[in-house]
């Protein structure tokens, strides 16, 4: 445990205000710090060495919450359709057919049953 908090201590803070341009991240969430430094690049500014790291950002950059899309039935009909014309498992077998270097290729599940039973 960082520094001895527990992990309710252990909280990420986004804040601005109207007055300046960036935005102010602290963290302790290794996730959230792996997130910023990799994918976005930014330098911890401050490191509090109980492994709590706080971050500038253009506030621009920041999203507010959206609301979860509330989907018709139809549209939910249209979206199932979509996926199932795109989808890779496009069979009704469990597995996809073709060959294998396994030792159940083209056997029954049964028989891949036996043949890893006798293993």
């Amino acid at each position: 445990m960082p520094g001895g908090l527990t992990s309710y201590e252990r909280e990420t803070i986004i804040n601005f205000n109207e007055a300046e341009d960036k935005a102010s991240i602290f963290t302790y969430s290794k996730s959230w710090q792996k997130h910023l430094e990799q994918r976005l690049g930014l330098k911890p500014i401050m490191d509090n060495g109980s492994g709590g790291k706080e971050y500038e950002i253009d506030k621009r950059r920041i999203r507010p919450p959206m609301a979860p899309r509330k989907l018709s039935a139809e549209a939910k009909a249209k979206a199932t359709e979509r996926l199932r014309q795109h989808s890779h498992f496009r069979s009704q077998t469990p597995y996809p057919q073709g060959k294998s270097n396994n030792k159940t290729s083209g056997k029954s599940l049964d028989a891949a049953k036996d043949t890893f039973s006798k293993s």
